[in-house]
């Protein structure tokens, strides 16, 4: 029996909605989260950010060897701190990455294996040695040994030379470490030829890899993978090998990466079959290819990746429209008995879906249940993105044969949605506050000066994501303009998201016209490049009807993507259900009430936790508001306070992500709320000039820099310091928040890879000791971003010094202190 749920975004108009069947009775296997990691995912202890990397619960990462030459940085052992801190599984070390040169330049058999004991030595003297695999040959298919060639005897050659030195690689690393784990023959792509001969070698030599790895980075992947698996176990079937596990350590193309409905697409394959898999490494390091932009602030696709982490139970299977098809509407889904839940996430196609759940056991999930649908929109490899909105809430009956259908109009081909199931108590939940909203491509506005160009099709894979897959790229002439016709239902304000891209090296600027008023300046941020996105937010006042936004070129150039018009909301919020939340311990979860989200309580005891990710889009001071039965005690960067139901607290979040943990001695807890646009007040400010520097340290004058000038030629000697007195009203811990830029590079060499690299900064509050902080590169020396680090302060004045005695420091323009929880 369907629903009656509203839209999920704009109107489309299949005659028959795509029909997506999920079988709640048909278990594939415990949630194995294998699709979740990235090549070169970290470059650094801290970048990502904790509170980015830890909600994802990371399976598996691929990094460098420990001073590595291929790139600046991801060095395994030195982010292997913050990957295990935050709950990651295991660290692939690509051990030929040691090399300068790409392609690996050919050392030698003799050089390499010297190397290799390095690595093998380090890594296993690790206290956590045994979470790292060892892959001890890259892409073999094509560096060193050219084992794609299609001539017979040629090739035959090749591989006995190969499958020598892979066997003597092996012997040297167990030689070291007995309880090493091999990963190979990791090929650029699956090929049965190899993969025949590899296993029939390596079972006679006894040499066998613990772990499989290939990479499947053509758009044909999505249609061809499950036929590399079939034959990689029909092999193993025939040699008499178990089945080994598989890490497919390289996935996806460019256009699909920050692409939550593209990224749907793979992660179902991969989880179907129970498989890590690593996303590609195609620009700069420490975002996990995508998905993160800054430090912690998240995307459309972090939050997809967000949703997939919070899968439970078991897989079910799914039956898609049109199984292993590029581009088209895909799903994984989960049951979890004991939850009382069921999640499907979907995408990769415009239009209708009907989303129909079979097998739903009455004894777990009731007579009815409460439905709710999200969506996670593209917002861009650099565009920060909101909690996704809840575009409907609802109660649908279970028809006599347990099933029920989820009507989903409007889809995006690039977002993805998650519908979440949950059985259906008393009262009705909170209608979902959509509020009206349409889009705009640049390619369809009337362009003057500029060239309409494609990207990240099927065809041009290597290519980037573009929304329609055209952008107007940053027009040359003077008078170069971009005029979107565009119409509202009512006079007010409304939201203005621009999708764009800017590598000018500085933040570059257009004139924005409505009806060709007067001009307003936009101020873009730098990015990666000019077909990099990011979106940039700002807002217009229309009367209802038609209108012309004209965005005409300033200082600058800037390609244009797509713009978004959404009517505003004057203090945003968002409701985190609790019953979805992170846990720790054995709390339960009640389904007596629909009211409110929805989706019941979750029933707190001592030894219980739940973690909220909750999202901020800048720093500053929001209302926290705890709805529940009793009292929780809640914390947030590492202080605790109490929240009673109902009781607005103050808090400061930091921009994008924020870990909010709760605790009760028995509470029964609905969900958090959070709202505001970032409050300063209460906030302390200091500028650059009000540091007392030394040894060489100095301010300089920079247009961009907040208060117009910065601290440059900070750390290089332990003499270059930067020291702030900051005032606190009282003794407690606070909030740090570093306005700071620098475009440290290295170039590698590579013709895809930016190798941008991060600095670091020591600092001291006070007598305590040292912090090291990570600050990642701004795209630019002119792109202040923010930074926010806890810090204890005693009442009255503290020292905080800034320093780094053997690198440079980040120029450092301004910092703000605030306390965490903060007056009402």
């Amino acid at each position: 029996m369907s629903g009656n749920l509203p839209a999920a975004g704009p109107a489309a108009a299949p005659a028959v909605p795509q029909r997506l069947t999920v079988r709640l009775a048909a278990s594939e296997g415990p949630v194995t989260l294998g699709a979740n990691g990235a090549l070169y995912g970290l470059s650094d202890d801290g970048v990502p950010g904790d509170a980015a990397l830890e909600p994802l619960k990371i399976t598996s990462i691929s990094q460098k060897p420990e001073g590595g030459a291929q790139h600046p940085g991801g060095d395994a052992l030195s982010v292997s701190r913050s990957f295990f801190r935050n709950g990651g599984g295991e660290i692939n070390v690509l051990m030929q990455d040691v090399c300068a040169s790409w392609p690996y330049e050919d050392i030698g058999l003799d050089d390499y294996l010297s190397r290799v004991d390095d690595i093998v030595t380090k890594v296993s003297a690790d206290p956590n040695g045994d979470r790292f695999v060892y892959i001890p040959f890259n892409e073999p298919d094509q560096i060193w040994y050219d084992l794609g060639v299609a001539e017979q005897e040629r090739y035959e050659v090749n591989r006995d030379r190969f499958f020598e030195h892979w066997k003597t690689a092996y012997r040297r690393i167990r030689a070291i470490d007995p309880e090493a784990r091999i990963a190979g023959p990791n090929e650029t792509g699956y090929h049965h030829r190899l993969m025949a001969d590899f296993l029939a070698f390596a079972q006679r030599e006894d040499v066998l890899p613990q772990i499989l790895t290939w990479h499947e980075l053509s758009p044909d992947s999505l249609r061809d993978f499950q036929g590399h698996l079939d034959d990689c176990r029909a092999i193993e079937r025939r040699l008499g090998i178990a089945p080994l596990r598989i890490s497919i350590d390289e996935y996806a193309n460019r256009r699909d990466l920050s692409v939550p409905g593209q990224l749907v697409q793979w992660v179902a394959m991969f989880e179907r079959n129970k498989v890590h898999a690593n996303q590609a490494y195609w620009d700069a390091a420490g975002n996990m290819s995508g998905v993160v932009v800054r430090t912690d602030i998240p995307n459309g696709a972090w939050w997809f990746f967000r949703w997939y982490a919070g899968l439970t139970g078991d897989t079910v299977r799914v039956t898609p429209p049109r199984a292993d098809a590029v581009d088209t509407l895909q799903g994984l889904a989960s049951f979890d008995a004991s939850r009382r839940q069921a999640q499907v996430l979907l995408g990769g196609a415009d239009g209708d879906a009907d989303v129909v759940l079979c097998d739903l056991p009455r004894s777990v999930l009731g007579r009815r249940v409460t439905a709710t649908v999200a969506e996670a929109a593209w917002s861009g490899y650099e565009g920060r993105h909101a909690a996704p909105p809840v575009l409907a809430r609802t109660i649908l009956d279970v028809a006599d044969d347990g099933s029920v259908t989820v009507p989903m109009r409007g889809l995006r081909r690039m977002s993805a949605y998650r519908i979440v199931l949950t059985p259906g108590g008393t009262g009705v939940p909170a209608p979902a506050s959509v509020p009206w909203s349409t889009s705009y491509e640049a390619q369809d506005a009337t362009v003057t000066g500029g060239e309409v160009r494609t990207h990240g099709t099927v065809s041009d894979a290597g290519g980037y994501a573009a929304s329609g897959t055209k952008d107007v790229g940053s027009p040359g002439t003077a008078g170069a303009r971009v005029d979107f016709t565009v119409t509202v239902p009512a006079d007010g304000r409304y939201d203005l998201a621009i999708l764009y891209g800017n590598q000018s090296g500085a933040p570059a600027t257009q004139r924005l016209l409505v009806d060709g008023g007067d001009p307003v300046t936009v101020t873009y941020p730098s990015t990666l490049n000019e077909a990099h996105r990011a979106r940039k937010d700002l807002g217009v006042e229309l009367t209802a009807g038609a209108h012309v936004l004209t965005l005409a070129r300033g200082d600058g150039r800037v390609a244009l993507d797509r713009i978004d018009l959404t009517a505003h909301t004057e203090v945003p919020s968002a409701s985190y259900e609790a019953t979805l939340a992170d846990i720790t311990g054995r709390p339960s979860y009640d389904y007596s009430s629909s009211a409110g989200v929805g989706t019941g309580a979750l029933v707190l005891r001592r030894g219980d936790r739940a973690v909220f990710d909750v999202y901020a889009p800048r720093d500053g001071y929001y209302t926290v508001t705890a709805r529940g039965s009793a009292p929780v005690r809640l914390t947030l960067h590492g202080t605790r306070t109490t929240a009673t139901p109902d009781v607005p607290s103050r808090l400061y979040l930091l921009a994008g992500n924020n870990r909010v943990a709760l605790t009760a001695a028995d509470a029964a807890v609905r969900a958090l709320d959070v709202s505001g646009t970032g409050s300063t007040r209460g906030v302390l400010s200091y500028g650059a000039a009000s540091a007392a520097l030394a040894g060489g340290a100095k301010l300089v004058a920079r247009a961009h820099a907040p208060g117009g000038v910065h601290i440059a030629d900070l750390g290089g000697s332990p003499a270059r310091t930067a020291e702030f007195t900051v005032l606190a009203p009282s003794s407690g811990r606070h909030l740090l928040v570093v306005h700071y830029a620098h475009d440290d590079r290295r170039d590698n060499g590579h013709a895809y890879n930016t190798d941008i690299v991060s600095r670091t900064a020591d600092i001291t509050v006070g007598a305590a000791a040292p912090r090291r902080v990570t600050f990642k590169n701004t795209w630019s020396a002119n792109d202040f971003w923010t930074l926010g680090v806890p810090v204890d302060l005693e009442q009255g004045a503290n020292r905080v010094t800034f320093a780094n005695a053997t690198a440079r420091a980040p120029d450092i323009a301004l910092v703000e202190v605030a306390r965490v929880v903060g007056q009402p």
